[in-house]
């Protein structure tokens, strides 16, 4: 197996990504509302920062190699719990 150059890898990059959209829940929640409000339309702002927090966790886990095993199960976690939300609330 060929030895890592230390550059950053895809997987990294959509990790600091998904981090800095993450704490972007923090700074601007307000554009985030009409995303989140659909799927959960009982105290959206406190699930916008619940959210932001998962994507923040789950980004910086991706970034490492390290935890990337880590990120990948909370990123599969994750987005399976947002998909259970959003079935319930088309039902």
């Amino acid at each position: 197996m060929a030895a890592r150059t230390g550059s950053l890898d895809i997987v990294s990059l959509v990790g600091g990504g998904l981090a800095a959209v993450g704490l972007t829940h923090f700074a601007k929640p307000e554009l985030f509302a009409p995303i989140t409000a659909p799927i959960f339309p009982d105290d959206t702002t406190s699930w916008t920062y619940r959210n932001g927090a998962c994507e923040t966790a789950i980004g910086l886990a991706l970034v490492s190699p390290r935890t990337r095993k880590f990120g990948l199960v909370g990123l599969g976690g994750y987005l399976g719990f947002l998909s259970y939300r959003a079935v319930l609330a088309k039902s």
